[in-house]
């Protein structure tokens, strides 16, 4: 019986997988778990992927969903996604240890808002509804002052209270191209509309979409490791298909592929969202292994080199 088995060709996205601002808050909830002992409390999911909060429960993170899960005596790590202004003046009132582990990328919006605001504009977020971030950002103003909006249908039919004095932030894991549609929406109903001074949607967002679009027409399968809470990498799914791979699927890791996907298929696409792991990415690498004869490319857009500093209370000496 022959042991030979079919070629693949399977083409590896750069960048992939985890971004600066996931990595810093997973040391976050690491470095507070050493600091302060176990048990520390994270208020939503450090970041959107469960192989991620279940190594950091074994370490003894507890995850809630609100502050009033979490008792006044222990510290609390605030989600990368950010929080409403609500949820830390909620912790200073208890007199609890807090530390956020916000992405300073999603900071950088939430101050822009606050800009806009205090110069008397109301501001546009363009998002998707329910996401932590957008909770977070809107959380940021005071209510009627901030409008969500979703689509270019959206952007076509929104009535601001004055069309002069309005200003636009995004949430920082859209499709780059999506959200350039969007804005040109906007801009075309109201030109006097104030824009970030730098892209909102965040470099790691923009690199690893820039990387599927590059490899996606020569695919026949795009795999994205990635949750499905996780917009970063529901957007890859989507660009992926946009820029021309025959399918694409997303999984949580190789025990999610159904490989008839695979059927007559020679070229496999596989990228990460940006809090995947990537020893889930490896794993997916391997299963392909067991079952083909495999010839990895990397396709390369650009080199990372970002890294942000953890916070100053993490850095002090370790309490007796």
């Amino acid at each position: 019986m022959s042991t030979s088995r079919l070629p693949l060709n399977i083409l590896l996205a750069a960048p992939r997988g985890f971004c600066a601002g996931v990595d810093r808050a997973i040391q976050i909830v690491e470095r507070a778990i050493e600091r302060f002992g176990a048990p520390v409390y994270v208020r939503h999911e450090i970041v959107h992927n469960r192989h991620v909060v279940e190594r950091l429960e074994a370490l003894g993170a507890v995850f809630v969903e609100e502050l009033d899960q979490c008792p006044d005596d222990r510290p609390v790590v605030f989600s990368a996604h950010g929080v409403p202004k609500r949820v830390p003046a909620e912790a200073e009132r208890r007199e609890m240890i807090f530390v956020d582990a916000t992405c300073p990328l999603v900071s950088k919006v939430h101050v822009e808002a606050q800009r806009h605001h205090a110069q008397g504009r109301d501001v546009v977020l363009i998002g998707h509804a329910g996401h932590p971030e957008v909770i977070g950002t809107m959380g940021q103003l005071p209510d009627g002052t901030i409008a969500l909006i979703e689509t270019v249908e959206d952007a076509r039919t929104f009535t601001p209270k004055d069309p002069a004095r309005l200003a636009f932030v995004t949430q920082t894991t859209l499709s780059v191209d999506d959200t350039a549609d969007i804005v040109a929406a906007l801009q075309t109903r109201f030109p006097d509309i104030a824009a970030p001074h730098k892209e909102d949607i965040c470099y790691a967002t923009t690199n690893r979409q820039a990387a599927v679009k590059t490899l996606a027409a020569q695919c026949d399968l795009v795999l994205v490791i990635g949750a499905r809470n996780s917009s970063n990498s529901v957007r890859l799914v989507e660009v992926a298909l946009t820029a021309g791979a025959d399918q694409a699927e997303l999984i949580a890791s190789a025990a999610d592929i159904d490989w008839s996907w695979l059927d007559g298929k020679t070229t496999l696409g596989i990228t990460a969202g940006a809090s995947a792991p990537e020893d889930l990415v490896q794993g997916v690498i391997e299963a392909a292994r067991e079952r083909f004869d495999v010839k990895i490319d990397a396709v390369k857009v650009t080199d990372e080199d970002v890294v942000f500093k953890l916070p100053r209370i993490l850095e002090e000496q370790s309490p007796a």
